[in-house]
């Protein structure tokens, strides 16, 4: 047997009106996820447990079958899994972004893109070495990571009071309080301060400016946390696997999680994502594996944009180059196999962040669901089918076993 979660991240949302009232995966052309679904049981997981951020490192966290309550210490000590960097018992990593800020007239600060313009990997290595070079220190070192999202590892314990928020929850809006609260951490301050005078006058930034691209012109610190000790999937379940992403927060949980780290080139965690290498390296995985988790960014990233067509792209994208090639395969050789269907959170394009609501999701199993509904994949069905007597699973180790068929 095949086991294949397949993460449209960020995917879920509410009626937009300029998509005539649907929701983007109601407007989105999915016809593959139409086949499964009419086929397929519908379910609904908790994906953030109260108290929790509605952040994908919660989410993706019960996805895989961990207890964020147990398990959860920050989102960047699992970027730094993924990176490579090996955390002391008395470091603290942070996720590290590359920004542009604009200072208002009144002296307020505007966070213009948590992006800076979905910056290149190659652009941004020689911002945040240039960085390290300047203000690197005893206390703090940066790594490079892809695109905008970058990692520092602080040496000690920071000082109580940062209160730290993640960028994309404050696109367009005024940050000028947050931001001051890193002056209850002198190195941290310190380092964004001198960051900004790095970044002013780089070459990186002259050529993006002439090019009409937006500068990143700042650095935010975010999602810090300690390296958590987790079992891995092969030990708690007794199969081995391989995960692909684009974004080193997925990666690092699967390095964690004890799946295999493909990665691939191209692959951006955007628009213009390299998907069909995504799925090849999917199917690859299955041939010598029993489960395959393919997450894809894109839909997150348009709902944090506030793009509504640009997010029924990702999902069509989604549905085509990814949902369509794996599971042929798996038909095409005549494989068993079990597919889930997901997003990890809502990313409501009015709200152009994270919603922590129970996500909708669907199981199709090639060995035929006895009993099919006929029901087609989306928010609101999925939803009344729980009102028919559809499973809803609070605890995502609950769902992860009922995915495997553990009990």
């Amino acid at each position: 047997m095949k086991y294949v979660l397949l993460i449209g991240d960020g995917m879920g949302d509410v009626p937009v009106p300029q998509l005539n009232d649907q929701t983007p995966l109601e407007a989105a052309r999915t016809p593959t996820m139409d086949r499964l679904s009419v086929e397929a049981e519908k379910l609904l997981l908790h994906t953030v447990p109260e108290g929790y951020p509605p952040g994908s490192d919660v989410a993706n966290l019960s996805l895989l079958g961990y207890a964020p309550e147990r398990y959860y210490t920050g989102r960047a000590p699992l970027e730094a899994a993924s990176m490579g960097v090996e955390l002391a018992s008395d470091e603290v990593a942070f996720r590290c972004n590359l920004v542009n800020i604009q200072q208002q007239a009144d002296e307020c600060l505007l966070m213009k893109d948590y992006s800076a313009g979905h910056i290149t990997t190659k652009e941004s290595t020689q911002l945040i070495n240039s960085i390290q070079e300047q203000c690197g220190n005893s206390v703090i070192r940066l790594h490079p990571g892809i695109s905008y999202r970058h990692l520092l590892v602080y040496s000690g314990t920071p000082a109580a009071g940062v209160d730290t928020v993640p960028p994309h929850d404050y696109s367009e809006q005024e940050v000028t309080a947050h931001y001051h609260r890193y002056k209850n951490d002198s190195h941290l301050f310190a380092l964004m301060e001198k960051a900004r005078i790095v970044l002013a006058d780089h070459p990186v930034n002259r050529q993006r400016v002439i090019d009409g691209k937006l500068p990143a012109n700042a650095i935010w610190l975010w999602g810090e946390g300690k390296r958590p000790a987790m079992e891995t999937i092969p030990q708690l379940y007794g199969v081995h696997g391989g995960m692909i992403s684009a974004v080193d927060l997925l990666m690092g949980l699967g390095v964690l999680s004890g799946l295999e780290v493909v990665k691939v080139e191209g692959a951006t965690g955007y628009l213009d994502t390299n998907y069909a290498g995504k799925a090849e390296a999917a199917i690859g995985v299955l041939k010598n594996r029993d489960l395959v988790v393919v997450h894809v960014e894109a839909p997150d990233e348009t709902g944090h944009q506030g793009l509504a067509a640009e997010k029924v792209q990702a999902i069509e994208d989604f549905d085509e180059k990814i949902v369509r090639p794996i599971v042929e395969s798996l038909e095409d050789q005549g494989e068993e196999f079990r597919v889930v269907v997901t997003m990890d959170h809502y990313t409501p394009i009015h709200r152009r962040t994270h919603e922590g609501w129970p996500v909708p999701l669907f199981l199709y199993d090639s060995r035929k669901n006895p009993n099919p509904d006929g029901i087609l994949y989306s928010e609101k069905n999925v939803l009344g089918a729980m009102a028919n007597g559809g499973k809803e699973f609070v605890s995502g180790t609950d769902f992860f076993r009922y995915f495997l068929e553990r009990g």
